[in-house]
């Protein structure tokens, strides 16, 4: 089946009215968005995303039905890792929890714009430098090894975020929140709220998740519909997936590790392509596998309280 541009504008119409239904209908009053709300949400996300991938399925046939939910599943697994970042982000900031859900949808639109501009450049150069291909496959390895050897919590440090730096220099912030505003007028003076701080915070350490995701999807598949729609709809998700999961993130700590082995899998199956060729349905198995196993093995061996040093 071939994407016309006309499925593409009907495609983001869709995904914008989806987003403006949630902002101005669903969540119009800021409000703390209560456990049964989310799983509600996520799962209506979910549901949604695979009514998609049903769809794909039918149009364009079983490999990239398969290459959409291997993406899927790649981009909705490193997201869970991510979350915790976010969550550490809005403990820093003391961002008060009926905001998070505002900032969380803005930098939601910002990643969107962010990744179908990676996504189209990353496929654009892969399609025309064959060899880019083992350097992806090298860079995967390299950062899954990396992920599984990192030790203790990501710092957050505003202090040192280059972008975070140029905002404080070039825009006066206020010292307290106002509300759920990003900007307020003081003295006939526009200042920027903590709010647009912890936002530009969100959208930049994005870019930095994006690093990993965007090159395991174009691993997976070099078909920009199949990437760009599988992103979106992991990250249209993600919002729910955070609040559902914000208590319950800090049990799947051998997530980590098992995230690490999808890139180490994906990276070496690009780099010994030309050698072995697995199938579709293979690889999907594996890394849904991997997935099921790291979550499994965190709550039958649950990570050890650390014990309070005695005086």
């Amino acid at each position: 089946m071939e994407i016309t541009p006309l499925f593409w504008v009907g495609f983001n119409a869709f995904v914008l009215a989806m987003l403006l239904l949630d902002l101005l209908v669903f969540n119009r009053k800021a409000h703390v968005v209560k456990m049964r709300e989310a799983l509600s949400w996520s799962a209506f996300w979910i549901v949604l995303s695979l009514s998609f991938n049903y769809l794909v399925y039918h149009w364009m046939g079983r490999q990239a039905g398969m290459e959409f939910l291997t993406g899927y599943l790649i981009e909705k697994s490193l997201s869970v890792d991510n979350l915790f970042v976010f969550l550490l982000i809005f403990t820093y900031f003391k961002v008060p929890p009926q905001y998070q859900h505002k900032i969380l949808f803005w930098g939601i639109i910002g990643a969107l714009v962010l990744r179908a501009g990676f996504i189209l450049a990353g496929a654009a150069l892969l399609a025309k430098f064959h060899f880019l291909l083992y350097v992806l496959g090298a860079f995967l390895v390299y950062t899954g090894i990396k992920m599984a050897t990192s030790a203790g919590q990501p710092e957050i440090d505003p202090d040192s975020n280059p972008v975070v730096k140029f905002l404080s220099r070039h825009l006066p912030i206020t010292n307290q929140l106002h509300g759920g505003k990003f900007f307020v007028r003081q003295n006939g003076m526009l200042f920027a709220t903590p709010l647009l701080v912890v936002l530009v915070m969100v959208e930049t350490t994005d870019v930095v998740f994006a690093a990993d995701s965007i090159p395991a999807i174009l691993a997976v598949s070099r078909d920009t519909f199949i990437v760009y729609t599988s992103n979106v709809f992991a990250l249209l998700g993600l919002r729910a997936l955070y609040f559902a999961l914000e208590g319950l993130m800090r049990l799947f700590h051998y997530l980590h590790y098992g995230l690490s082995l999808i890139l180490i899998f994906i990276g070496t199956k690009l780099l010994f392509s030309e050698l072995f060729h697995l199938s579709m349905g293979l690889s999907l198995g594996i890394v849904g596998g991997i997935l099921l196993l790291s979550v499994v093995a965190s709550l039958v061996w649950p990570k050890k309280e650390e014990e309070p040093v005695q005086p």
